[in-house]
This record gives C-alpha cells, sequence and structure tokens, in this order.
C-alpha cells in the first residue's frame, strides 16, 4: 500500500522520461487475503499481494500501452520506451480523445484500517464462528471470504493526478441439510469488518436450508415475489449497465426508440423508483474517479470525476452514461458509470413485506442468468437456496425451485412495496415485492 506521496513520486518519475505528445499512467497494489471451506472444513487459505503499473504513450491518434511490475528507474524508463514504440507501430484510433488536465476530486473514504489489518487468525476466527452453527445442527457449510486493501493512482503529462484507497470485505455461504435436500444462502459486503459477522449470516443461511426440506411443487405461472436484495441485485445491475447512451442512440438498448432517438425524460417505472449513485455515501463509499473500483466497471481509469448522479427519479430516466469520444461527438456531459448503485425505498423490513402479503413466493436469490433480448432486458434465470410459499402473511412451505423469464422493466412497474435498502454487492437494494413475476417451469436444482 503506498501513500498518496509515495505514488506521485513513482508516477513523477515516469512522466519525466516522457517523449510522448501524451503519458498517462495507472499506479496500483493491493492486498488480498482469502479462506475457503466445505463440508465444514477449510480447504483453502492465502494471502497475496501484488503492485504493478501500465502506462500509455500518445503521439497523434495513435496510442499503445506497456505494463511492469518493477520499480527501479531503469525499469520505468524502459516501460515507457515500450509504450512509445508500441504507439508509433499502432493505427490511428478514430474515436481517440485527448487527456484530461487537473480535475478536482471528491474527499471518499472508502478505507477501514480494521479491514487492511486483517491476518490468517482473523479469516480462521470468521470461518470457525460460520462452520461452529452448522456443525451443531448437523448441516453442511461451504463458504468463502475475501478481503482487500489496496490503492490506485492516476497521472498524465497534462497535469491530472488522483489517488484512492480502498478496502472490501466478501462473504458468502451456502448451507445444506445432511441429506442435500434443502439449502440456504447468506452474502455480505462490508467496507469496514466491524459491520461482518459471518455467525450471524450463517445462521439465516442454517434456517432457510433446514425450511427448505420437502420442497412442494407448484405450477409455473405469474406469481406476486418478495425478491431478497440478493436476488435482484443482479437484474437492477444488468438494467444500470446497459444505461449507455451510446447504445441508445444507436438503437441497441432499452432505452432506445423505435425510429431513433432515446427515452431520456420518459416515465418508464413506478413512480416509487428513485436510483442514484453517490460515492460520498457513508454505507457504501466509493472511488473519487471513474475506474476506481466498484461493481459497474465500464469506463477504465480515465480521471473523470465521480459524483453523486439521479438515474432515475420517480420513475423517469433522468441520465445515462457515455464514453467521453460519444459525449462529445452528442454534445453531451461525460457521464461515467456508478461504482455502485442506491435504489431508494421504504422503512419495511423484510418481515413485514411477508406478513403483507395474502399469496406469494419468496425469493432468497436467483443465478445464471442469461439476457434473452437486451433491447427490453428480458433476461432468464433459476430461483436457488431458499425458495417458500407466503399464504396469510406466512411463510407455508418450501416450493421446488423456478427458472424465470423477466425484465427488470417490467418488473419495476409491477411494485407492489419496497423495505428498507440494505447493502449488497457494493449497492444498497431493499426488499421488493412484485405482482405478476414470469415463472416459466420448475426446476430440480436445490
Amino acid at each position: 500500500m503506498l501513500s498518496k506521496e509515495e505514488a506521485k513520486r513513482i508516477t513523477d518519475k515516469i512522466l519525466s522520461f516522457s517523449k510522448a505528445d501524451e503519458l498517462s499512467v495507472s499506479l496500483s497494489g493491493d492486498r488480498t487475503g482469502n479462506i475457503r471451506y466445505a463440508r465444514n472444513t477449510v480447504s483453502t487459505s492465502g494471502e497475496t499481494t501484488n503492485m504493478g503499473l501500465a502506462v500509455t504513450a500518445v503521439f497523434g491518434k495513435r496510442s499503445g500501452t506497456a505494463t511492469l511490475n518493477e520499480f527501479d528507474d531503469a525499469s520505468l524508463e524502459k516501460v515507457v520506451r515500450r509504450a512509445e514504440e508500441i504507439a508509433r507501430l499502432a493505427p490511428e484510433n478514430p474515436e481517440f480523445v485527448p487527456g484530461l488536465g487537473p480535475q478536482a476530486y471528491l474527499n471518499t473514504n472508502p478505507y477501514a484500517d480494521s479491514t487492511a489489518k486483517i491476518d490468517p487468525d482473523y479469516r480462521a476466527k470468521a470461518a470457525f464462528d460460520s462452520i461452529e452453527v452448522c456443525a451443531k445442527k448437523n448441516l453442511t457449510a461451504a463458504g468463502y471470504m475475501e478481503d482487500t486493501a489496496g490503492f490506485t493512482a492516476i497521472a498524465n503529462s497534462k497535469g491530472l493526478f488522483g489517488y484512492n484507497r480502498a478496502t472490501g470485505v466478501d462473504f458468502s455461504v451456502t448451507v445444506r441439510t445432511a441429506d442435500g435436500t434443502g439449502s440456504g444462502y447468506a452474502l455480505r459486503d462490508v467496507t469496514d469488518t466491524a459491520q461482518l459477522n459471518t455467525r450471524q449470516a450463517t445462521e439465516v443461511a442454517a434456517q432457510k436450508a433446514a425450511a427448505s426440506v420437502n420442497a412442494k411443487a407448484l405450477e409455473p405461472g405469474k406469481y406476486t415475489v418478495i425478491l431478497e436484495p440478493a436476488a435482484s441485485i443482479d437484474l437492477l445491475g444488468n438494467m444500470l449497465f446497459s444505461m449507455d447512451g451510446r447504445s441508445a442512440d444507436e438503437g441497441r438498448s432499452f432505452l432506445s426508440k423505435k425510429g431513433g432517438g432515446t427515452r431520456l425524460g420518459e416515465k418508464l417505472f413506478d413512480e416509487r423508483v428513485t436510483i442514484y449513485s453517490d460515492p460520498m455515501n457513508a454505507e457504501i463509499p466509493g472511488s473519487p474517479f471513474a475506474g476506481g473500483g466498484g461493481r459497474f466497471g465500464g469506463a477504465g481509469v480515465d480521471g473523470r470525476p465521480q459524483k453523486r448522479m439521479t438515474w432515475v427519479d420517480k420513475g423517469v430516466v433522468k441520465n445515462m452514461f457515455f464514453s467521453r469520444y460519444w459525449a462529445e461527438k452528442k454534445g453531451v456531459e461525460a457521464v461515467p458509470p456508478p461504482s455502485g448503485i442506491i435504489f431508494a425505498g421504504g422503512n419495511e423490513s423484510l418481515a413485514d413485506l411477508i406478513k403483507s402479503t395474502q399469496k406469494g413466493i419468496l425469493v432468497t436469490r436467483l443465478w445464471y442468468i442469461r439476457a434473452v433480448d437486451p433491447q427490453t432486458l428480458l433476461y432468464t434465470g433459476l430461483t436457488r437456496d431458499g425458495t417458500f410459499y407466503i399464504e396469510n402473511g406466512q411463510i407455508k412451505y418450501p416450493v421446488k425451485n423456478f427458472r424465470f423469464n423477466e425484465s427488470p422493466v417490467i418488473m419495476l412497474n409491477n411494485l407492489e412495496a419496497l423495505g428498507k435498502p440494505v447493502r449488497v454487492n457494493g449497492s444498497l437494494v431493499p426488499p421488493m415485492k412484485i405482482r405478476d413475476f414470469t415463472f416459466s417451469s420448475l426446476s430440480d436444482a436445490v
């Protein structure tokens, strides 16, 4: 983990070697640890450290990139010469845009000392707490935890410099009954380890596993569903990643109009749908610049500042993201994609949503999601690890898993209720009650 000052000394040194029209540098490093267990036994554990850089040289509209993980002066100069050599040989890029000058970045703080100090003892204790829950109940746990602490620094010959350090822990556990017929799942991700409790998460998965034995088959069809955040995040993430301005302009998106134009400014969702991003949000702090870490990607580390951005406001599409080239071509703001989203919800808990449901299905998670039609955002996939029938406000019995065919656009027009948002996969997403969710067939998967 290099400090901001240490990173700047290296990037300044690299820039001093340049003979190109432009030179840019991306320098990053991290320490990543993990522990994995299955059948209530740890199978692997490890820790890696890495630091590397990428140098891009530009001559006119030709560019070349070279990478390196050695940091003596001779090696740094050599990687610059190599990038310049590649640039001279490269064809011109018709969509080239010059590098940015100095930028003003928000002082985000996606870093916690407690996470950066995670050691093998902490990982072992986290795994033990999870395994112990299952061992005492004759259940079997399979889990994985990964912790990361790292930094990213960007600089170019036009005076741009940015630095960000971040930490994170991702934990997931699948719990099965001894006979393999019941399964439960829990997912957690945090910036600060003070917010992670693997025992508590495993208790939730264990409860679902025990409750999902002897699942009954229901006929496929349209049902009222309650989607837990772990079930809806992939569909929502796919939708946000599709809000690219160029795709909409070129007729390849759900935001494209037939005959040309986009649906920017149109009300496409239920008025309760408000989605925004904010790198300063205390629960999901983000990178101050585009590409500096996040779940949605799409922009690269190009130096554009991240800021609070509303994507959907009361059902109306307010913004799309654009590459710098396409934004310049269209004369619009070059908005980068978000690193995480915040879906505004209500104050009700998951239990409250269940209590208010006359008949419906509770879905723990979705998996194996695949696109069917990008222009309508129709996806197919399967439920998994705990699917339950609700009647008169109570969970009555487990049901066999379904294949679904659904679009998040349609889903967000069929809202019945929204709960309190919780963090999942670097975003804040509420549990949702959706009517007329389409289950197309049954699945024998547990």
